[in-house]
């Protein structure tokens, strides 16, 4: 009877303590997923400073004082002078129209001035003879005028038959050949001024850069045709107002040859330094959990060291390691570096030092 007894409380402890053992399973079943889902995460301080953040902008050289010529009056062209290339000097003459028209034009603009000046005189002494009236008096005066205007510009026209040099420089481009028709203004010549210091680089730029830029900035300009040679470029002429076309605001960066010989068309990439200083939050690249463009989003921890909070920021620039961020971590003074790249805003992290 001792042993059934004996056995039966055996069993009795070997059940309780089985049962036991379950709960305790049960219970860490349901204690230990957030535990197992926790993710590691480390923490990195940001930093707050100021920059001048460095613009970049590419275009072609050209000279300040490029000209289309052309002819004032209309013609045919009698003469070329010089080609495509030539090197020419300023007054020199490149074109000229056939005078045959243009000295007749003269000749009976002349004439008719001298006809005038006779009858003015005729109708003066009739008047003071008080055989003419006032009113002819009058009248001849003033077609005496028109006929001397009327020569003044015929000889006008007559000067400006040929084509002149306006600076030293280049013939870029000759439109037009000997024995062509050349309407009043129509472009002949595209010339490009050497002077030697009047090489500027124009291009577009956007509303928010135009307005930290300043007369006077300073620039680095890099040319295609002299890799290994940095050139210095100062900003000269800021548009006040946008182009119709594109939108953009033009800027124009003067640039200083040192000697080297330019040209216009050569391909250059310029990098602008404003002056305005802008203020960002510097954070480790690492934090950084996705990029597009400008705009991208960081993890910070929240107050109770457990949850994440997932913020829109806005890229300013990247500098090695770094990011800076213009918009967006306002107040915020760590970031997770490591683990981003798993988390979501439903995560729960846990964070090691």
């Amino acid at each position: 009877m001792k042993k059934i007894f004996h056995s039966f409380r055996f069993l009795i402890i070997m059940a309780i303590a089985f049962t036991v053992a379950r709960c305790n399973e049960e219970t860490k079943a349901i204690t230990q997923p957030v535990a197992d889902n926790a993710i590691t995460v480390k923490l990195q301080p940001v930093t707050d400073t100021t920059y001048a953040p460095v613009l970049r902008y590419s275009g072609a050289i050209a000279s300040n004082s490029e000209a289309t010529l052309s002819f004032k009056t209309g013609g045919i062209i009698s003469r070329i002078y010089v080609k495509e290339g030539d090197h020419v000097l300023r007054g020199q003459i490149l074109a000229t129209l056939d005078m045959t028209e243009i000295n007749a034009q003269v000749q009976q603009a002349a004439q008719g001035a001298e006809k005038a000046e006779r009858d003015a005189k005729r109708v003066k002494n009739l008047y003071n003879d008080t055989v003419a009236t006032l009113e002819q008096l009058q009248n001849a005066t003033t077609q005496q005028q028109i006929s001397s205007e009327g020569l003044r510009i015929a000889r006008f026209n007559q000067q400006y038959a040929q084509i002149r040099a306006t600076e030293n420089g280049t013939i870029l481009k000759k439109i037009m050949n000997e024995g062509e028709l050349a309407a009043p203004g129509a472009p002949v010549f595209f010339v490009n001024g050497n002077a030697g210091s009047d090489w500027v680089i124009r291009f577009g730029v956007s509303d928010k850069d135009w307005a930290v830029l300043r007369l006077g900035n300073k620039a680095e300009v890099s040319l295609d045709a002299y890799p290994h040679q940095p050139f210095t470029g100062i900003v000269s002429k800021i548009a006040e107002g946008a182009d119709a076309a594109n939108g953009t605001y033009e800027i124009e960066v003067k640039v200083l040859p040192n000697g080297v010989r330019f040209a216009t068309g050569l391909f250059g990439v310029v990098q602008l330094q404003p002056s305005t200083l802008q203020r960002v939050t510097l954070i480790p690249i690492e934090a950084l959990a996705e990029a597009d463009g400008k705009s991208g989003f960081v993890y910070t921890v929240g107050k109770d060291q457990r949850t994440v909070q997932r913020h829109a920021v806005s890229i300013a620039f990247l500098e090695k390691d770094k990011v800076a961020i213009v918009k967006g971590l306002d107040n915020v003074q760590q970031v997770i570096t490591d683990g981003v790249g798993y988390l979501t805003e439903k995560s729960v992290v846990n964070v090691i030092k």
